[in-house]
């Protein structure tokens, strides 16, 4: 390689760097790790109070209204018990899910019903109006007994400053055959 490549190796380099320098010093998250956790709590006491609620699709409704981003865009949603139907694109298709609707694979998710929903993050990213959170979800039954469960959550904060899922990937963790 003579000098005049090397050259242009490196000032290649730097432009292509030079956008994304640019963008990341443009960009302050809006977001903060205390919304966050707000945000997960709320999602967790959403859940249990459909499985208590005397009308169960009626909150469950507020509760997607309220802690998904449907109407503010596309949501990407694949619940833990969803098999045939994986995605879930749709407030309707959310509803099947928890409550037992027009989808059927669907048993009502959060009829279990639980007690509390317990949040573990792993990690945290930010970035201008988004976050994604990393961990795993605990459920506690009626019974006591507790659901480990690993999860993929991004939020962002909408027009009016509310932040809301765009994203939720729920799955049971690994367990290896012996």
């Amino acid at each position: 390689m003579n000098r005049k490549s090397i050259f242009t190796v490196s000032a290649l380099m730097t432009v292509l760097a030079a956008p994304a320098a640019t963008w990341a010093a443009s960009c302050t998250p809006s977001i903060t790790e205390a919304e966050v956790q707000q945000a997960q709590q709320n999602w967790g006491k959403g859940l249990v109070a459909i499985g208590a609620a005397q009308d169960p699709k009626a909150t469950a409704e507020k509760f997607i209204s309220e802690t998904y981003a449907y109407q503010d865009g596309k949501v990407l949603f694949k619940p833990t018990k969803a098999a045939v139907t994986e995605f879930r694109d749709t407030p309707d298709e959310a509803l099947s899910y928890f409550v037992k609707g027009s989808l059927p694979e669907d048993q009502g998710f959060a009829l279990a019903p639980y007690t509390n929903v317990r949040f573990e993050n792993h990690a945290i990213t930010y970035d201008c109006n988004t976050a994604i959170s990393m961990g795993n979800y605990y459920f506690t039954g009626k019974d006591g007994s507790v659901t480990k469960v690993d999860y993929t959550m991004g939020f962002i904060k909408t027009a009016d400053g509310k932040l809301k899922i765009n994203i939720q990937h729920s799955s049971l963790p690994y367990v290896p055959h012996s």
